[in-house]
């Protein structure tokens, strides 16, 4: 297959490092290989007409590397395999990769890479099966995609939050609270058992693990005992209490998993009325998505882009690159959607929160 022009796009929930990924496959595509690089805009909706699609040069990708966000712009709904379309004053869910693929053969994209999470890979991966040359590159500050070891964005993400959890401890300590910070986790509590163990929380709470309010509680018992009047306590978005269900703001659709959100007040003030301590909350939410990415989310997301661009030319297509251990390699698509990597409750992590006296919650 002679390649000469291949094709980039950004789906799903910004990232830090995503600039960097762009701006590597640009810089190893034209270096190397001497190919033209189409940027298409806002995901997959870039591809459905009327498109929004444009070449990207060196001097477009010139000064990016330590920006935030993405510059093709990005979507959470765009996915062409089931689009809301009106017709006759109603509402259809529509398949419209016939004209996303046609799009791709009109601007002459030989392949494409496909940069994103679960989602995003999932349609790149329907895409590859009805014949369109597919590489995907794994983004998301959750860290829960399988097959491999870590996603760029996950690094800035959790020293955002142990950033935090660092100066709520002076405002806790001071007003002798309890100082609960809600992160991002909807099924994986990575960013919050990392960021809580960096920054000496003394309760993580994260959805692998159901957890007692308490046991929380408790927990703040042992630290006044112990001449500690404040606890800090980080718990995951998608945490739940045991018996319970998750905390949504918005519910969930054909369309969308919902928006999570809650359980930090909700826990905030249920350990108010039961630890005799005034609690706050801070929810940190999309300051975790924001800000220029850390010298290893650069590294690793400037290797993912170089590391896609020789996977197109070797053929690899329908695979997505990853990191396994200090090595970039390919794995099958199929192999890396339609599941997530969890937080193993008997795992290392969980073994060295709890031996530092760390609760969770059970």
């Amino acid at each position: 297959m002679v390649i000469r022009r291949i094709g980039m796009l950004t789906g799903g929930g910004d990232a830090p490092g995503l600039n960097a990924v762009i701006r590597a496959v640009v810089k190893t595509a034209i270096h190397d290989y001497g190919w033209e690089v189409i940027g298409i805009r806002n995901g997959f909706d870039g591809l459905i007409p009327p498109t929004s699609a444009e070449p990207l040069t060196l001097d477009d990708v010139r000064g990016i590397l330590p920006r935030g966000g993405t510059i093709l712009g990005t979507a959470n709904r765009g996915s062409p395999l089931v689009r809301r379309v009106d017709s006759n004053g109603r509402v259809e869910l529509v398949d419209q990769t016939p004209e996303a693929i046609a799009t791709l053969e009109e601007l002459g994209i030989d392949a494409l890479i496909v940069i994103g999470g679960d989602g995003t890979l999932n349609i790149g991966h329907e895409l590859a099966k009805k014949g369109v040359p597919v590489v995907g590159v794994p983004k998301t500050i959750d860290n829960d995609l399988p097959e491999t070891d870590q996603t760029f964005g996950f690094d800035t993400a959790v020293l955002t939050a142990t950033e935090a959890i660092d100066k709520l401890h002076t405002t806790a300590e001071s007003h002798h609270r309890v100082m609960v910070l809600e992160v991002m986790g909807r099924d994986a509590g990575w960013i919050a058992i990392h960021a809580g163990i960096a920054g000496g929380a003394d309760v993580i709470l994260i959805p692998e693990i159901p957890f007692h309010v308490r046991k929380v509680v408790e927990k703040i018992a042992e630290r006044d005992r112990a001449g500690r009047h404040f606890s800090i306590v980080v718990v995951a978005e998608g945490a739940k209490a045991a018996g319970s269900g998750q905390f949504y703001i918005q519910p969930k659709d054909e369309l969308s998993l919902g928006r999570l959100g809650g359980i930090g007040e909700w826990l905030s003030d249920t350990l108010a009325m039961s630890s005799g301590h005034e609690s706050r909350c801070t929810v940190l939410g999309h300051l975790q998505r924001g800000g220029t990415p850390t010298a290893f989310d650069r590294v690793l997301a400037t290797r993912y882009g170089a590391a896609a661009v020789r996977s197109v030319a070797k053929g690899m297509f329908n695979h997505m690159v990853a990191l396994k251990g200090n090595r970039i390699c390919e794995v099958p698509l199929e192999r890396c959607v339609g599941r997530i990597r969890t937080v193993p409750p008997d795992g290392e992590l969980v073994q060295t929160a709890r031996g530092l006296g760390i609760s969770l919650g059970i």
